[in-house]
């Protein structure tokens, strides 16, 4: 598939920290009514927001911000120790309307764009499939996407990410800690509530039962996660 780039220019981007090497990906939606809605705040230099790139629902990648500078789309953040999280990362955003506005799943033709994307930055970039995030992995007090219709299964099997296998069986532990070693921000590291952060991995990883409690089967997953 031949990627469908269309530059879209932003003013919202700096550059990054000296040294700083890219090994995220965060990925978003636009959680707005519409795609020229997202696009125009994207490129409105008095909203102090952008990404790198934003898919359309018909696969089409508007290109707002080059690699090497810092595009401004996590905000507030933090995943395994690092709290400038745009320092280190590339930002997608998906159109579609959010929790907010309707929130629908994700067409076949955009997540063969986002895949094909996903790839031609990786041979850019040496980015681990355990820093391919959500924007609420890395913001859970504040962000929910690209939610729980989000495909991160399908984009495992692409080499994109991490899916769990088996789920194993594991010993009564401290799930906070463990979370926390797999790179989320729970407290004290991270600013956001444990519910929060805990509801973020499940809808990352678990997306059948949202409820912010670390049971059995969360931690198994999260234990098979460990494993990979």
């Amino acid at each position: 598939m031949k990627l469908r780039l269309v530059e879209c220019p932003s003013p919202n981007h700096d550059a990054r920290p000296p040294g700083a090497a890219i090994d995220m990906l965060v990925l978003h939606y636009t959680g707005m009514k519409t795609a020229d809605e997202a696009l125009n705040r994207l490129c409105d230099a008095t909203a102090k927001v952008s990404a790198h790139y934003t898919i359309d629902r018909t696969g089409r990648i508007w290109r707002h911000v080059a690699e090497e500078r810092r595009a401004w789309h996590a905000g507030a953040s933090f995943w395994a120790g690092e709290k400038n999280v745009n320092a280190r990362s590339i930002g997608i955003e998906l159109v579609n309307p959010g929790h907010e506005f309707g929130y629908t799943p994700f067409p076949e033709e955009q997540i063969a764009a986002l895949l094909e994307l996903c790839h031609n930055i990786f041979t850019r970039h040496a980015i681990p499939a355990r820093r391919v995030l959500g924007h609420s992995d890395v913001a859970p007090a504040r962000k929910t996407d690209p939610g729980e219709l989000f495909p991160w299964q399908t984009l495992a099997a692409a080499g994109i990410g991490l899916w769990p296998g088996t789920p194993l069986p594991t010993a009564e532990g401290n799930f906070a800690a463990t979370l926390s070693r797999f790179g989320y921000g729970v407290p004290p590291q991270g600013e956001a509530p444990l519910k929060d952060v805990i509801a973020a991995f499940q809808r990352h990883f678990r997306p059948s039962c949202i409820d912010g409690v670390a049971d059995a089967q969360c931690a198994a997953i999260l234990a098979a996660l460990l494993a990979l």
